[in-house]
């Protein structure tokens, strides 16, 4: 009776956590003993897409994954540690997500990870080129306007590009958008869907409330304050937990969602929508996180920005030398490295 009420529950997950079924899907996990590696593995594991969850990190990760091969689900559960496991850990992956790299503290800007977390991501996205060159990388570990370039570039320099299986997941904002819209609205979140394009930090991110399903009118005022909040949301994490860490538990649900998506359109499913900030001619910057149809390869369409308010547009001018100075210092970060 408990388990099967637990299942049911567990089942029950906001959309984006799929609902399609698989004969095999191979997840690999980098940075899978972190904050947000071992909720993310979790939700992952307990997912009926996944039937291999391999699990790396510098520390750990035996025990992570010991823990979590106990649960009654499908999917085999494996444990890699150390640079020279790496390799094993990434063979025959079809999706490999990076949470990666060290959180931010009070006081601290996302681009205040740069230089640590720019050496790690480059180092394990080297890996992924070499080992599962054709998997869909996601990339969480901030800054991702910079981490997602670097990316890019090391897979450049391998030769095995695509620029349709690198994502930078940005899908927490969306879901804190939503959160915060039915909050005010008195609406149920599940239901809520609000576009976030642009980048993932401050100002560029940005929150296209006029796109929002069902359609919410707010005055001015609040307008402003709102999305300033979601601007900001990292930051209420990161001053509430008064210096244990950031967003974790919200941020493994998100990448876990994103992943989910990504796993239902490589099986089939039609009409997989979710935003990331991905390499893109929408704007004058060669990155921009906007709406993607997904497919069984990665990206199937670009859709673009739409129509959006004077109030959006003028926060699309603003994110635009930001987001360029962030994406410059990425490439120039893996063009610099031997």
């Amino acid at each position: 009776m408990f388990s099967r009420l637990t299942r049911s529950a567990c089942a029950g997950l906001r959309r984006g956590f799929g609902t399609t079924s698989q004969n095999h899907a191979k997840v690999a996990v980098l940075g899978a003993s972190g904050g947000i590696g071992q909720p993310l593995s979790l939700l992952l594991k307990n997912s009926p897409l996944v039937t291999q969850l391999n699990l790396y990190d510098i520390a750990h990760t035996p025990g992570v994954a010991a823990d979590l091969s106990h649960i009654e689900t499908r999917a085999e559960v494996k444990g890699f540690l150390g640079p020279e496991q790496l390799p094993d850990c990434l063979k025959g992956s079809e999706v490999v997500v990076i949470p990666a790299g060290v959180p931010r503290k009070p006081g601290m800007t996302r681009d205040d990870l740069f230089n640590t977390n720019a050496t790690i991501v480059a180092t394990l996205a080297a890996a992924c080129a070499q080992h599962c060159p054709k998997a869909l990388i996601c990339i969480i570990a901030n800054p991702v306007n910079s981490t997602i370039p670097i990316t890019s570039e090391i897979f450049k320099k391998h030769g095995v590009y695509n620029p349709n299986t690198i994502f930078g997941v940005t899908t927490l904002d969306i879901v804190r958008a939503n959160t915060f819209v039915a909050e005010l609205k008195g609406l149920d979140p599940a239901r809520v869907n609000v576009p976030v394009i642009g980048g993932h930090a401050g100002k560029t991110i940005i929150p296209l409330i006029s796109q929002c399903t069902p359609k919410v009118d707010f005055p001015e005022n609040q307008l402003v304050t709102l999305t300033e909040r979601i601007q900001e949301a990292g930051t209420e994490v990161v001053k509430a937990k008064a210096g244990a860490g950031s967003a974790t538990l919200s941020m493994a649900y998100a990448g876990a969602r994103f992943v989910f998506s990504v796993l239902d359109a490589m099986n089939g499913k039609e009409g997989v929508i979710e935003c990331a900030f991905v390499r893109s001619e929408e704007t004058e910057c060669p990155y921009f996180s906007t709406p993607l149809l997904l497919g069984k390869n990665g990206i199937e369409k670009n859709l673009g920005i739409g129509k959006i308010t004077p109030f959006e547009e003028k926060m699309v001018a603003g994110a635009i030398g930001e987001l360029k100075a962030s994406i410059k210092k990425g490439e120039d970060f893996a063009k610099s490295m031997k």
